[in-house]
């Protein structure tokens, strides 16, 4: 067969990266805050990317390359693709990591009024009592009800208070919530 329908195309993975990222897609200008929990998260990661997970794949496809015919030999294309994968990893945490503003919550411990770092205590209109933690882009993890301040439910609390109705826009529509307390504290 023709290597030109069976060489892979540096660009492949592209759109299933932009999928994968799109959550952490911030618009010019607009600062990337993010707390010292979450800027040391990605500081360790892209280390262990450059330190461990690089060097390792390197030396794989040395290996798979001095073993001859590159065109079939799948240990040196799944690598060479690997490399690329964690290239444009490393390249996009570096960014994150120049453009990002660390703010602590654990600085603001005594404010009663809602913005970056909070964690929320709330009632919606059913009567449930749901808590959110407002943090970063690059730090939501709905698993520990942490969301991202770009996110509608943050842009409606920002500025409220203990005691404070507020409303919601979502797409089965406007939604009533009341926050019942506000407090600040280091995130793990």
């Amino acid at each position: 067969m023709n290597k030109a329908f069976t060489r892979e195309s540096d660009h492949d993975d592209d759109d299933d990266d932009a999928l994968i990222e799109n959550r952490a897609v911030l618009p010019p200008g607009v600062k990337n805050y993010i707390t010292p929990a979450g800027h040391q998260h990605i500081k360790e990661e892209l280390l262990h990317l450059i330190d461990v997970q690089r060097p390792e794949v390197v030396k794989i496809v040395s290996w798979a390359a001095a073993n001859g015919d590159r065109s079939e030999n799948g240990d040196y294309i799944y690598g060479k693709k690997r490399l690329r994968e964690i290239d444009k990893r490393i390249r996009f945490l570096t960014k994150r990591l120049e453009l990002c503003e660390v703010v602590d919550p654990a600085a603001r411990v005594g404010e009663e009024q809602i913005f970056f770092g909070a964690t929320v205590d709330y009632v919606n209109v059913q009567g449930n009592h749901l808590s959110i933690t407002i943090v970063g882009v690059d730090e939501i993890d709905v698993s520990l009800n942490r969301v991202s301040w770009r996110a509608p439910i943050a842009q409606a609390l920002l500025k409220a208070r203990a005691g404070d109705q507020v409303t919601l826009r979502t797409p089965a529509g406007i939604e009533v919530i009341y926050v019942e307390n506000v407090r600040y504290q280091a995130l793990e």
